[in-house]
């Protein structure tokens, strides 16, 4: 590792003040979730809470380490810190450890390391690598494919490991290519797909198939002179084809698990009885969520009151569902704080992502913060009903040592990267 000795740094603390904010508040959620009784030992590896404590004395570890490294080896070493994370993933087929259904960790004594966190900090240095090359044009179809597979490959190991929620973090770098240049129609294009999907798990096929047309004959009526008849007849043909499509994948492609979670956030089941049976069945942590954040109010029952959090009416809630910890003993005010929190944290980074005199540091910088922020938002709108269950923590906040490691390294080699902007020219 090469260290710097004669250039001058200036960190965010701003940065560094968020992250141990989230970082501190979130330990205490997880304190109050896994706390059972007696004395509390803060160190004891016998409790999430303990071992999240020895988690966070090791971050302290992985930032100095980060912070002494010189700024440009995270530039120039990015491919082969890529393909080094892509070979940790493609070991889990090997000597990966299956829990719950998923092969996502190694597992090193009592301790398991699960790969996919870190995978997603290689991606954004390879992608923002592959963008600052002097020959990238982000507009060429070439390197436009070429990046996209850079972002596919982790995604596609990732989701044979069966961890679907870590895959859908990796769309997240479309934020990144659109800030880059990647052309507007993509954007319409992403969320056309989105919206036909989610009208044809609705309606059926056929309604959607209906609504595309009504929509694109509006649109050439009065377009006219823009666009040719068959452009947008093809483009009809398409969303037809792609109702079919995503109906069909979800009948025979989709695992039950998947199908049952979709079908509740849908509301595709018509008959009531049905209904709250597959809430009790197979939503049960989704439900005892919800009342969790229900029952916090406007203040909170209190650190350590709420009867849902200390009863472990919620299963695993020091993990995914650490949220609805804040919903109860915080209340409105202290879930609307931590929302605060990231927001502040999301903007901040955005903010020193555009002030960045290379390429490099400001595409990682959007990375940095686009991952952040779909993990927020899918968390959040999950522990809430507003998404589908999916399996994604909460940055910085949820019990476990690789997503804290994982998210400390994330972002702080963006505070290195940031901190040698007044050493660029």
């Amino acid at each position: 590792m090469v260290r710097d000795t004669n250039k001058n740094y200036k960190f965010d603390w701003i940065t560094i003040i968020l992250f141990f904010l989230l970082v501190g508040f979130g330990w205490l959620n997880i304190l109050s979730a896994s706390y059972t009784s007696g004395e509390i030992d803060y160190f004891t590896f016998s409790q999430p809470y303990g071992k999240q404590s020895v988690f966070i004395l090791l971050t302290f570890f992985i930032i100095i380490v980060i912070l002494g490294i010189e700024a440009k080896f995270y530039e120039r070493f990015s491919s082969i810190i890529y393909i080094f994370s892509m070979l940790s993933l493609i070991g889990l087929f090997i000597f990966g450890k299956n829990v719950n259904g998923a092969t996502s960790w190694y597992a090193i004594g009592s301790m398991t390391l699960q790969p996919s966190e870190f995978a997603k900090a290689a991606t954004a240095l390879a992608v923002a690598k592959q963008l600052s090359d002097l020959n990238m044009n982000i507009n060429s179809i070439k390197d436009q494919i070429q990046t996209l597979i850079i972002i596919i490959i982790p995604a596609l190991l990732v989701i044979l490991q069966n961890d679907t929620g870590s895959t859908i973090v990796y769309g997240a770098f479309f934020f990144v290519l659109y800030r880059e240049g990647l052309p507007k129609y993509y954007l319409s294009i992403g969320l056309s797909v989105i919206v036909l999907s989610v009208l044809a798990l609705k309606f059926g096929p056929l309604i959607t198939s209906l609504i595309a047309v009504v929509s694109l004959s509006g649109f050439y009526y009065f377009n006219r002179k823009k666009f040719k008849f068959f452009q947008l007849l093809f483009v009809l043909l398409l969303s037809i084809g792609l109702s079919y499509a995503v109906k069909a994948s979800y009948d025979h492609i989709l695992k039950p698990h998947h199908q049952d979670r979709i079908s509740l956030w849908l509301r595709l089941e018509k008959d009531p009885v049905k209904l709250e049976a597959m809430k009790k069945t197979f939503a049960y942590n989704l439900n005892e969520s919800e009342k969790a954040i229900r029952e916090g109010r406007f203040n909170g029952k209190g650190f350590m009151e709420g009867t849902r959090t200390t009863g472990k009416f919620v299963p695993e809630q020091h993990t995914d569902y650490i949220f609805s910890t804040v919903g109860e003993e915080w209340g409105f005010l202290g879930s609307s704080l931590v929302v605060i929190l990231f927001v502040l944290l999301l903007l901040r980074i955005l903010h020193l992502a555009e002030l960045q005199k290379s390429q490099f540091s400001r595409a990682y910088g959007y990375g940095v913060a686009s991952i952040i922020f779909i993990h927020f938002l899918i968390n959040i709108g999950m522990v809430m009903g507003l998404i589908p269950t999916i399996g994604i923590p909460l940055p910085l906040f949820s019990y476990g040592g690789s997503g804290l490691w994982a998210f400390t390294i994330l972002i702080f080699i963006f505070i290195k990267l940031d901190s040698n902007r007044i050493n660029e020219w």
